[in-house]
């Protein structure tokens, strides 16, 4: 029973999340630099995604800065992760999710309210894109509910990304620190850390021992 109602419960927030409103971001990706920012829009992302071509100066930097070459980016921010909503819910509404979303938004997180809404953010693009029971870094991208920057100014913010890939990147490479191979990895490490349902168990309960009938004493 209460399995059902916690898993009901986690309906209801991930429905929350997609049902708000919200108006996608048309800049996803904003490079700020010391004072200087440059910013990558959504129509940039699309045509590099679709087709291969860059069109856009900010990414074409984040590409060349990522450690890995154009292609492999395309491909591995189009391919598609199998998800369950619910799991992944779980998992992003946990303690150790939460902790794995901060960690996440380490230097890359909302444009203007910066660090102060950046969980909500990323875990609401996170399951917006996973309605469908399927993820990828494409998706989660599109699905961001406002422009988000990567961060490199002030001796406080350093550009680099936290990223979930122990020994898929090459260490001391852009490949274990860029934003575009953190996109990369991302779906992968949702799907690798999303809760199932846990099993119900079936307890077996001891029948009341049976009443002897009275014997008479005749």
């Amino acid at each position: 029973m209460v399995t059902r109602l916690l898993a009901g419960l986690l309906v209801g927030a991930a429905v929350s999340a997609i049902a708000l409103p919200a108006s996608a971001a048309e800049r996803p990706v904003r490079w700020n630099t010391g004072g200087a920012v440059w910013s990558t829009p959504q129509s940039a992302f699309d045509t590099f995604l679709s087709s291969g071509d860059i069109t856009d100066r900010g990414l074409e930097g984040g590409l060349a800065r990522s450690g890995w070459t154009s292609a492999e980016v395309k491909d591995g921010m189009n391919k598609s992760y199998s998800v369950s909503l619910i799991g992944v819910s779980r998992f992003l509404y946990s303690d150790a999710g939460v902790k794995f979303l901060k960690n996440a938004t380490n230097s890359y997180f909302p444009y203007w309210s910066m660090n102060t809404y950046a969980v909500q953010a990323l875990r609401s693009a996170i399951i917006a894109d996973a309605k469908d029971g399927s993820i990828s870094s494409a998706g989660i991208l599109k699905n961001l509910p406002t422009d988000f920057r990567l961060a490199d100014f002030c001796n406080t913010y350093t550009g680099a990304q936290n990223i979930c890939a122990e020994g898929r990147c090459q260490a001391g490479t852009n490949q274990c620190t860029s934003l575009l191979s953190w996109y990369v990895f991302l779906p992968a490490c949702i799907q690798a850390n999303q809760l199932a349902d846990p099993v119900a168990q079936v307890r077996e309960t001891t029948p009341p021992p049976m009443q002897q009938p009275v014997r008479g004493l005749w």
